[in-house]
Protein backbone atom coordinates (compact mmCIF):
# COMPACT_ATOMS: atom_id res chain seq x y z
CA UNK A 1 0.00 0.00 0.00
CA UNK A 2 1.15 3.37 -0.53
CA UNK A 3 0.57 4.38 3.20
CA UNK A 4 0.77 3.31 6.23
CA UNK A 5 -1.23 4.14 9.43
CA UNK A 6 -0.09 3.85 13.12
CA UNK A 7 -2.27 4.58 16.18
CA UNK A 8 -0.12 4.74 18.87
CA UNK A 9 -2.64 6.03 21.72
CA UNK A 10 -6.34 7.21 22.67
CA UNK A 11 -6.35 9.78 25.16
CA UNK A 12 -8.33 8.23 27.93
CA UNK A 13 -9.66 11.91 28.84
CA UNK A 14 -11.45 12.07 25.29
CA UNK A 15 -10.60 9.34 22.77
CA UNK A 16 -8.75 11.81 20.84
CA UNK A 17 -5.85 9.71 18.51
CA UNK A 18 -2.26 10.21 18.60
CA UNK A 19 -0.87 8.18 15.45
CA UNK A 20 1.54 8.32 12.31
CA UNK A 21 1.17 8.65 9.00
CA UNK A 22 3.81 7.15 6.26
CA UNK A 23 3.42 8.16 2.93
CA UNK A 24 6.46 7.78 0.16
CA UNK A 25 7.54 11.43 0.91
CA UNK A 26 8.05 11.05 4.44
CA UNK A 27 6.22 10.22 8.11
CA UNK A 28 3.13 12.64 9.49
CA UNK A 29 2.38 12.74 12.98
CA UNK A 30 -1.22 13.15 13.82
CA UNK A 31 -3.38 14.51 14.30
CA UNK A 32 -2.34 17.43 11.70
CA UNK A 33 -2.80 20.31 9.80
CA UNK A 34 -2.05 20.70 6.22
CA UNK A 35 -1.19 24.35 4.63
CA UNK A 36 -3.34 24.57 1.47
CA UNK A 37 -1.49 24.89 -1.71
CA UNK A 38 -4.27 25.47 -4.28
CA UNK A 39 -2.62 26.32 -7.37
CA UNK A 40 0.69 24.03 -5.97
CA UNK A 41 2.06 26.82 -3.69
CA UNK A 42 0.89 27.85 0.00
CA UNK A 43 0.17 31.69 -1.38
CA UNK A 44 2.84 34.14 -0.47
CA UNK A 45 4.85 31.63 0.85
CA UNK A 46 8.21 29.84 -0.45
CA UNK A 47 8.33 25.81 0.44
CA UNK A 48 10.42 25.97 2.14
CA UNK A 49 9.03 28.81 4.42
CA UNK A 50 6.49 26.33 4.86
CA UNK A 51 8.82 23.68 5.58
CA UNK A 52 10.60 26.08 8.40
CA UNK A 53 7.12 26.30 10.34
CA UNK A 54 6.61 22.36 10.67
CA UNK A 55 4.46 21.37 8.17
CA UNK A 56 4.95 17.58 6.80
CA UNK A 57 2.37 17.58 3.98
CA UNK A 58 0.22 20.25 1.88
CA UNK A 59 -2.94 20.05 0.09
CA UNK A 60 -3.35 20.80 -3.82
CA UNK A 61 -6.36 21.27 -5.55
CA UNK A 62 -6.96 18.95 -8.55
CA UNK A 63 -9.46 21.45 -10.48
CA UNK A 64 -7.49 24.60 -10.53
CA UNK A 65 -4.19 22.40 -11.28
CA UNK A 66 -6.27 20.63 -14.16
CA UNK A 67 -7.58 23.81 -15.79
CA UNK A 68 -3.77 25.56 -15.32
CA UNK A 69 -1.11 24.51 -15.93
CA UNK A 70 -3.19 21.10 -16.43
CA UNK A 71 -2.13 17.89 -15.35
CA UNK A 72 -0.38 16.16 -18.43
CA UNK A 73 2.61 19.50 -18.09
CA UNK A 74 2.89 18.43 -14.47
CA UNK A 75 3.13 14.70 -15.09
CA UNK A 76 5.86 15.82 -18.03
CA UNK A 77 7.69 17.85 -15.28
CA UNK A 78 8.16 14.86 -13.16
CA UNK A 79 5.05 15.14 -11.08
CA UNK A 80 3.98 17.64 -8.80
CA UNK A 81 6.84 17.23 -5.82
CA UNK A 82 9.13 18.40 -8.50
CA UNK A 83 6.95 21.01 -10.27
CA UNK A 84 6.70 22.52 -7.30
CA UNK A 85 10.02 21.28 -5.22
CA UNK A 86 8.01 20.52 -2.23
CA UNK A 87 9.99 17.92 -0.65
CA UNK A 88 7.43 16.77 2.34
CA UNK A 89 3.71 14.95 1.18
CA UNK A 90 1.16 16.33 -0.72
CA UNK A 91 -3.00 15.28 -0.54
CA UNK A 92 -4.46 16.02 -3.63
CA UNK A 93 -8.61 16.36 -3.01
CA UNK A 94 -10.65 15.62 -6.14
CA UNK A 95 -11.82 19.06 -7.25
CA UNK A 96 -15.77 18.25 -6.27
CA UNK A 97 -16.10 20.85 -4.28
CA UNK A 98 -14.70 23.66 -6.64
CA UNK A 99 -17.47 22.36 -9.65
CA UNK A 100 -20.25 21.77 -7.76
CA UNK A 101 -20.01 25.10 -6.38
CA UNK A 102 -20.04 26.79 -9.93
CA UNK A 103 -23.23 26.36 -9.41
CA UNK A 104 -25.21 27.57 -12.65
CA UNK A 105 -21.61 27.06 -14.49
CA UNK A 106 -22.19 23.14 -14.49
CA UNK A 107 -24.66 20.11 -15.04
CA UNK A 108 -24.37 16.85 -13.34
CA UNK A 109 -25.12 13.77 -14.60
CA UNK A 110 -24.80 10.07 -13.43
CA UNK A 111 -21.43 10.64 -16.10
CA UNK A 112 -20.18 13.29 -14.53
CA UNK A 113 -20.01 16.56 -14.52
CA UNK A 114 -20.02 19.28 -17.47
CA UNK A 115 -19.27 23.18 -16.03
CA UNK A 116 -17.63 26.23 -17.84
CA UNK A 117 -14.10 27.41 -16.95
CA UNK A 118 -14.05 29.96 -14.23
CA UNK A 119 -10.75 31.40 -16.02
CA UNK A 120 -12.29 31.64 -19.61
CA UNK A 121 -15.63 30.19 -19.87
CA UNK A 122 -14.61 26.87 -22.09
CA UNK A 123 -16.35 23.79 -21.51
CA UNK A 124 -15.01 21.18 -19.40
CA UNK A 125 -16.49 17.36 -18.63
CA UNK A 126 -15.23 15.66 -15.18
CA UNK A 127 -16.14 11.99 -14.92
CA UNK A 128 -14.28 9.82 -12.16
CA UNK A 129 -12.04 8.77 -14.16
CA UNK A 130 -10.84 11.20 -15.29
CA UNK A 131 -10.83 12.90 -11.85
CA UNK A 132 -8.23 9.52 -11.46
CA UNK A 133 -6.18 10.07 -14.47
CA UNK A 134 -5.82 13.85 -13.67
CA UNK A 135 -4.58 13.26 -9.89
CA UNK A 136 -2.51 9.78 -11.19
CA UNK A 137 -0.53 11.92 -13.73
CA UNK A 138 -0.32 14.70 -10.54
CA UNK A 139 1.04 12.25 -8.65
CA UNK A 140 0.17 13.37 -4.69
CA UNK A 141 0.91 11.21 -1.94
CA UNK A 142 -3.02 10.74 -1.27
CA UNK A 143 -6.09 11.39 -3.51
CA UNK A 144 -9.57 11.98 -3.13
CA UNK A 145 -12.50 9.91 -5.02
CA UNK A 146 -14.54 11.94 -6.97
CA UNK A 147 -17.82 13.11 -4.91
CA UNK A 148 -20.84 15.11 -5.27
CA UNK A 149 -20.77 17.87 -2.01
CA UNK A 150 -24.25 18.72 -0.90
CA UNK A 151 -25.08 22.72 -0.16
CA UNK A 152 -26.46 23.71 2.78
CA UNK A 153 -29.11 23.54 3.62
CA UNK A 154 -30.50 20.57 1.52
CA UNK A 155 -33.54 18.44 1.85
CA UNK A 156 -33.33 14.82 2.18
CA UNK A 157 -35.09 14.62 -1.47
CA UNK A 158 -31.87 16.06 -2.59
CA UNK A 159 -29.04 14.51 -0.63
CA UNK A 160 -30.07 10.84 -1.13
CA UNK A 161 -29.99 10.61 -4.83
CA UNK A 162 -26.44 12.91 -4.67
CA UNK A 163 -25.24 10.38 -2.02
CA UNK A 164 -26.20 7.56 -3.63
CA UNK A 165 -24.42 8.76 -6.80
CA UNK A 166 -21.49 9.25 -4.43
CA UNK A 167 -21.25 5.82 -4.07
CA UNK A 168 -21.53 5.16 -7.65
CA UNK A 169 -18.58 7.10 -8.65
CA UNK A 170 -16.40 6.16 -5.60
CA UNK A 171 -16.55 2.57 -6.79
CA UNK A 172 -15.67 3.84 -10.31
CA UNK A 173 -12.56 5.73 -8.74
CA UNK A 174 -11.70 2.73 -6.97
CA UNK A 175 -11.59 0.73 -10.20
CA UNK A 176 -9.99 3.82 -11.93
CA UNK A 177 -7.13 4.04 -10.01
CA UNK A 178 -3.88 2.82 -11.24
CA UNK A 179 -0.76 3.76 -8.57
CA UNK A 180 -2.09 1.83 -5.80
CA UNK A 181 1.83 1.34 -4.67
CA UNK A 182 2.26 5.48 -4.95
CA UNK A 183 -0.51 6.96 -4.73
CA UNK A 184 -4.04 6.10 -1.68
CA UNK A 185 -7.00 7.05 -2.66
CA UNK A 186 -9.52 8.04 0.05
CA UNK A 187 -12.98 7.12 0.15
CA UNK A 188 -15.23 10.47 1.05
CA UNK A 189 -18.30 10.03 3.51
CA UNK A 190 -21.16 12.45 2.28
CA UNK A 191 -24.75 12.43 3.66
CA UNK A 192 -25.84 15.73 4.21
CA UNK A 193 -27.09 17.03 7.75
CA UNK A 194 -28.66 13.42 7.87
CA UNK A 195 -27.21 10.83 10.30
CA UNK A 196 -28.99 7.92 9.11
CA UNK A 197 -27.72 8.85 5.47
CA UNK A 198 -24.04 9.21 7.08
CA UNK A 199 -24.20 5.87 8.09
CA UNK A 200 -25.02 4.85 5.16
CA UNK A 201 -22.59 6.15 3.43
CA UNK A 202 -19.75 4.66 5.77
CA UNK A 203 -21.57 1.09 5.39
CA UNK A 204 -21.08 1.59 1.66
CA UNK A 205 -17.77 2.82 1.41
CA UNK A 206 -16.16 0.28 3.89
CA UNK A 207 -16.91 -2.07 1.00
CA UNK A 208 -14.59 -0.60 -0.99
CA UNK A 209 -11.88 -0.95 1.49
CA UNK A 210 -9.88 2.26 0.65
CA UNK A 211 -6.79 3.26 2.67
CA UNK A 212 -8.21 6.16 4.69
CA UNK A 213 -11.63 7.86 4.42
CA UNK A 214 -12.59 11.75 4.16
CA UNK A 215 -15.13 13.37 6.02
CA UNK A 216 -17.15 15.73 3.36
CA UNK A 217 -19.78 18.28 3.06
CA UNK A 218 -19.16 20.10 6.32
CA UNK A 219 -18.09 23.43 6.99
CA UNK A 220 -20.32 24.01 3.98
CA UNK A 221 -22.31 26.84 6.10
CA UNK A 222 -23.94 24.69 8.73
CA UNK A 223 -23.46 26.06 12.02
CA UNK A 224 -20.96 24.34 14.79
CA UNK A 225 -22.87 22.64 16.89
CA UNK A 226 -24.54 20.53 14.10
CA UNK A 227 -20.69 20.15 12.81
CA UNK A 228 -19.74 18.73 15.95
CA UNK A 229 -23.49 16.65 16.25
CA UNK A 230 -22.69 15.11 12.63
CA UNK A 231 -18.79 14.29 13.54
CA UNK A 232 -19.99 12.47 16.78
CA UNK A 233 -22.64 10.31 15.30
CA UNK A 234 -20.35 9.86 11.66
CA UNK A 235 -16.32 9.74 12.85
CA UNK A 236 -17.00 6.46 15.64
CA UNK A 237 -18.59 4.26 12.72
CA UNK A 238 -15.25 4.41 10.80
CA UNK A 239 -12.06 2.00 10.78
CA UNK A 240 -10.24 2.53 14.05
CA UNK A 241 -7.00 1.86 11.82
CA UNK A 242 -7.38 3.99 9.50
CA UNK A 243 -6.45 8.14 8.92
CA UNK A 244 -9.29 9.81 9.07
CA UNK A 245 -9.84 13.39 7.51
CA UNK A 246 -11.87 16.22 7.94
CA UNK A 247 -11.98 18.23 5.06
CA UNK A 248 -12.12 22.11 4.71
CA UNK A 249 -12.17 22.91 8.69
CA UNK A 250 -9.63 24.91 9.80
CA UNK A 251 -10.51 27.28 12.46
CA UNK A 252 -8.78 26.81 15.83
CA UNK A 253 -11.49 26.25 17.78
CA UNK A 254 -13.14 24.12 14.74
CA UNK A 255 -9.69 21.84 14.89
CA UNK A 256 -9.76 21.16 18.69
CA UNK A 257 -12.63 20.19 18.51
CA UNK A 258 -12.47 17.42 15.44
CA UNK A 259 -9.19 15.99 17.73
CA UNK A 260 -11.46 15.84 20.56
CA UNK A 261 -13.63 13.49 18.30
CA UNK A 262 -11.27 11.34 16.85
CA UNK A 263 -9.90 12.98 13.43
CA UNK A 264 -6.55 13.11 12.47
CA UNK A 265 -6.06 15.42 9.34
CA UNK A 266 -7.21 18.59 8.54
CA UNK A 267 -6.88 21.65 5.71
CA UNK A 268 -8.45 25.38 5.21
CA UNK A 269 -7.55 28.07 3.59
CA UNK A 270 -8.42 30.35 6.34
CA UNK A 271 -4.87 30.94 7.72
CA UNK A 272 -3.88 32.31 4.41
CA UNK A 273 -6.90 33.99 3.68
CA UNK A 274 -7.64 36.31 6.62
CA UNK A 275 -3.98 36.93 6.45
CA UNK A 276 -4.81 38.85 3.21
CA UNK A 277 -7.14 40.84 5.00
CA UNK A 278 -4.55 41.85 7.75
CA UNK A 279 -6.34 39.40 10.00
CA UNK A 280 -4.09 37.13 12.23
CA UNK A 281 -5.15 34.03 14.40
CA UNK A 282 -3.65 33.68 18.37
CA UNK A 283 -4.65 32.12 21.49
CA UNK A 284 -6.43 35.17 22.75
CA UNK A 285 -8.49 35.38 19.38
CA UNK A 286 -7.91 37.01 16.38
CA UNK A 287 -6.06 40.32 15.79
CA UNK A 288 -6.99 42.33 12.90
CA UNK A 289 -3.92 44.59 12.46
CA UNK A 290 -5.32 46.64 9.99
CA UNK A 291 -7.37 48.66 12.33
CA UNK A 292 -6.09 51.60 14.05
CA UNK A 293 -5.87 50.53 17.97
CA UNK A 294 -2.52 48.54 16.67
CA UNK A 295 -1.15 52.02 14.89
CA UNK A 296 1.21 52.36 17.52
CA UNK A 297 1.37 48.68 19.22
CA UNK A 298 4.80 47.64 19.36
CA UNK A 299 3.69 44.18 20.74
CA UNK A 300 4.27 40.75 18.59
CA UNK A 301 0.94 39.51 17.28
CA UNK A 302 0.88 36.81 20.49
CA UNK A 303 3.44 36.89 23.04
CA UNK A 304 4.85 33.56 23.25
CA UNK A 305 4.64 32.43 19.55
CA UNK A 306 8.00 30.88 18.11
CA UNK A 307 7.71 32.05 14.56
CA UNK A 308 9.85 34.09 12.50
CA UNK A 309 7.03 37.29 12.21
CA UNK A 310 6.08 37.36 16.21
CA UNK A 311 10.19 36.87 16.86
CA UNK A 312 11.29 39.87 14.89
CA UNK A 313 8.55 42.18 14.42
CA UNK A 314 5.05 44.23 15.91
CA UNK A 315 1.93 44.83 15.27
CA UNK A 316 2.47 48.57 14.43
CA UNK A 317 4.88 47.01 11.94
CA UNK A 318 2.54 44.94 9.97
CA UNK A 319 -0.49 47.59 9.80
CA UNK A 320 2.42 49.85 8.22
CA UNK A 321 3.03 47.02 5.63
CA UNK A 322 -0.75 46.10 5.39
CA UNK A 323 -1.98 49.80 4.73
CA UNK A 324 0.90 50.51 2.28
CA UNK A 325 -0.12 47.64 0.58
CA UNK A 326 3.46 45.85 0.63
CA UNK A 327 3.29 41.99 -0.18
CA UNK A 328 5.67 41.55 2.92
CA UNK A 329 2.90 42.13 5.19
CA UNK A 330 0.91 39.38 4.01
CA UNK A 331 3.97 36.62 3.82
CA UNK A 332 4.48 37.40 7.45
CA UNK A 333 1.03 37.33 8.78
CA UNK A 334 0.81 34.09 6.55
CA UNK A 335 3.56 32.90 8.52
CA UNK A 336 2.03 33.22 11.66
CA UNK A 337 -1.46 32.04 10.74
CA UNK A 338 -0.18 28.71 9.45
CA UNK A 339 2.73 28.45 12.32
CA UNK A 340 -0.07 29.25 15.06
CA UNK A 341 -2.13 26.09 13.66
CA UNK A 342 0.94 23.77 13.22
CA UNK A 343 2.04 24.12 16.82
CA UNK A 344 -1.87 24.09 18.27
CA UNK A 345 -1.28 20.68 16.42
CA UNK A 346 1.56 19.85 18.01
CA UNK A 347 0.20 21.39 21.83
CA UNK A 348 -2.75 18.61 20.90
CA UNK A 349 -0.55 16.01 20.37
CA UNK A 350 1.80 16.55 23.84
CA UNK A 351 -1.57 16.92 25.78
CA UNK A 352 -2.98 13.05 24.14
CA UNK A 353 0.17 11.88 25.08
CA UNK A 354 -0.42 12.60 28.60
CA UNK A 355 -3.92 12.03 28.63
CA UNK A 356 -5.21 15.62 29.00
CA UNK A 357 -6.28 16.74 25.58
CA UNK A 358 -9.63 17.32 27.24
CA UNK A 359 -7.78 19.73 29.75
CA UNK A 360 -5.57 21.55 26.88
CA UNK A 361 -8.54 21.85 25.13
CA UNK A 362 -11.17 23.06 27.74
CA UNK A 363 -8.22 26.19 28.16
CA UNK A 364 -8.10 26.31 24.52
CA UNK A 365 -11.38 27.17 23.47
CA UNK A 366 -11.85 29.28 26.96
CA UNK A 367 -9.33 31.57 25.90
CA UNK A 368 -10.73 32.00 22.43
CA UNK A 369 -13.58 32.42 23.67
CA UNK A 370 -12.92 35.11 25.88
CA UNK A 371 -10.51 37.38 24.71
CA UNK A 372 -11.69 38.27 20.72
CA UNK A 373 -10.38 40.78 19.45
Amino acid sequence: MAIKFTLHKTCAQTGARLGTLETPHGSIPTPIFMPVGTQATVKTLTPQQVADIGAKIILSNTYHLYLRPGHKLVEKAGGLHKFMQWPGSILTDSGGYQVFSLNELRKISEEGVEFRSHIDGSKHFLSPEKVMEVQNALGADIIMCFDECAPYPAERSYVLPSLERTIRWAKRCHDAHHNTDRQALFGIIQGGMYHDLRARSVEKMLEFDFPGYSIGGLSVGEPKPLMYEILDSTVPLLPIHKPRYLMGVGSPDALVEGVLRGVDMFDCVLPTRVARNGMALTRFGKVVVRNNPYAEDFAPLEDGCDCYTCQRFSRAYLRHLIKADEVLGLVLISLHNLRFLVRLMEQMRQAIKEDRSGDFAKEVLETLGNNKK
